[in-house]
């Protein structure tokens, strides 16, 4: 008889995002079985750019930010993109690669750093190993999946030797990636271009720190004819990859061997003698989608399963890793009783806009990158150079996008909305404007003195709900203490963080009377700018209404 694992859920894929569910689901005590069909991480480069609020996130669900930090490359290395005609030719104009210095620090306590996937998994892998009730299937492929009232039988496969085993669990999160099985049993379509460009990779191992030394960047764009692409540069000392555009229509990905990708490689840097040991080879196609819809029944999808983008901005793994932030809590909320398994159709509500407008800004920097080719093709008129100069200027946007990492804001769903005004900054894609309106994430301040000193997205729970009070809203705190059906932590402000100057009271936009309702995943749920008439009604009202009771 084949055998059968119980768990309260089944993730299928081992890449970030499905690692960062598991990690999420045993950090609220929920076991997992994670199916992976590799045995192991890939060692091939793919995503390099973890951004400050997947930082806050991993943070939050203890990972290990020791190691992490170990991994990132410094900003040193990894602070500027760089158009060139060759890669050891001349340099044609920069910008700055995000803002990973310290002054980010007053908005994020994690600044955005270059962490390649194939980095990143290994750590992520060892963490989901040692959590409690997760279980990492390696080497196994989900086949296929019933459901029935109560839950969904899995079926699984052994790559390696073909035996079966089934997982009955309560919820299945599909986080296997751009060509989801999953999604494409349930019959969900991703709405969008499945082909704007197609690209080879080429990933070789080369140390080039000496030839770059006085122009160190993580992107560098070759632009001389029969040199176009793009060098990633994972690490300066050995790990590259060449990103080459080809015509899916007129070639196949077995036109492009070792030895065609070496020879395109020391084009591109200008070298023909250059040593370019070939590690793999693969293609890619981008494209810009975003699944129909999130979720059948008691299955979700997650991560490039649920949307694609275009990679300029680096905003796949993030955009996934902020999924399984929002799913994970409101599962393990369903799970213990203290909301309405409605609040789960609160996921798609909450995260579609968010990938819709990701999706545009990619498609958006990637189109606007041919403006740079477009100036160097124009007339050699004596204004080339100026036309070049002005086009790289107008990318700076697809490199600084602080506002749409940090200021992304759910308008409907497990919320209760103020009517309170939006920020208004003149581009919310590169300024983020910290906001304690409902739906925003809480805005980060530094409390305390090192060295306890902690951010305040610290302060909030991450199996509850905390409610933050100021520092005269004591009818606010004696609402707290007669809510029993939910959990809830009281943070008081002037008592439990200190706020001498009031600048973290005004970021939430509260009086000294007010309270701000804040969700396991950062979220600002509900928001009162002052003191009620009834708080013992009107506080366990807005849980009801956020928690969908």
């Amino acid at each position: 008889m084949e055998a059968v694992t119980e768990a309260p859920v089944l993730v299928v894929g081992g890449g970030p995002v499905g690692l960062v569910a598991a990690i999420l689901l045993a950090q609220h005590g929920l076991g997992c079985v994670v199916a992976e069909r590799r045995r192991a991480p890939a060692p091939a480069p793919a995503a390099h750019v973890v951004n400050a609020r997947s930082f806050e996130i991993l943070r939050s669900a203890g990972a290990d930010m020791g190691a992490i930090a170990a991994a990132c490359k410094s900003p040193d290395d990894a602070g500027a993109v760089r158009w060139v005609t060759t890669l050891f030719g001349d340099e044609l104009g920069q910008l700055p690669f995000e803002r990973q210095g310290d002054d980010v620090l007053a908005l994020t306590p994690t600044p955005l750093r270059n962490l390649s996937q194939h980095r990143l998994e290994p750590i992520l892998v060892e963490h989901v190993r040692s959590a409690p009730g997760a279980e990492l299937a390696s080497g196994w492929e989900w086949e296929s999946s019933e459901q029935d009232a109560a839950g969904v039988t899995s079926r699984l496969r052994e790559v390696a030797t073909g035996r079966t085993r089934s997982v009955r669990s309560r919820w299945l999160l599909a986080a296997d990636g751009a060509g989801s099985g999953v999604r494409r049993a349930l019959g969900i379509e991703p709405i969008g271009p499945a082909r704007i460009a197609s690209f080879v990779m080429i990933h070789f191992e080369a140390n080039l720190r000496a030839r770059l030394a006085q122009r160190p960047a993580v992107l560098y764009w070759t632009t001389a004819p029969g040199a176009a692409g793009t060098f990633v540069a994972h690490d300066l000392d050995s790990t590259w990859v060449f990103m080459h555009a080809y015509d899916a229509d007129a070639e196949s990905p077995a036109d492009y061997d070792a030895a065609r990708c070496a020879a395109i490689v020391r084009r591109a840097m200008g070298d023909p003698d250059a040593a370019v040991p070939i590690r793999t080879i693969s293609t890619w196609q981008m494209t810009a989608q975003v699944a129909e819809r999130y979720r059948a029944g008691r299955i979700f999808l997650l991560g490039d399963a649920a949307h694609r983008f275009p990679p300029s901005g680096g905003l796949g793994l993030n955009t996934g890793v902020q999924d399984a932030h929002n799913l994970v809590w409101k599962i393990a909320a369903a799970e213990a009783g203290w909301a309405d398994v409605s609040l789960l159709d609160s996921y798609e509500r909450e995260r579609k806009p968010v990938a819709h407008t990701n999706a545009d800004v990619s498609l958006r920097n990637a189109v606007r990158m041919l403006e740079v080719h477009q100036a160097l093709a124009s007339p050699d008129d004596g204004g080339r150079e100026a036309r070049v100069a002005a086009a790289i200027a107008a990318q700076a946007e697809h490199f600084d996008m602080l506002g749409l990492q940090l200021g992304f804001r759910y308008e409907a769903g497990a919320l209760v909305d103020d009517g309170g005004p939006h920020p208004c900054v003149a581009d919310p894609v590169r300024v983020y404007a910290p906001s304690g309106r409902p739906g925003a994430r809480l805005p980060h301040a530094w409390v305390g003195r090192d060295p306890a000193r902690v951010s305040t997205l610290d302060l909030v729970a991450h199996d509850g709900f905390t409610l933050v009070t100021g520092r005269a809203a004591d009818g606010w705190r004696d609402a707290a203490r007669t809510v029993a059906d939910a959990p809830l932590r009281v943070v008081a402000i002037g008592t439990d963080v200190p706020d001498s100057d009031g600048a973290w009271t005004a970021l939430l936009g509260i009086d000294d009377d007010g309270a701000l309702l804040v969700r396991p995943d950062q979220h600002v749920a509900w928001r009162a700018l002052h003191a009620a008439h009834d708080a013992a009604a009107a506080l366990p009202g807005a849980l009801r209404a956020v928690l969908a009771r």
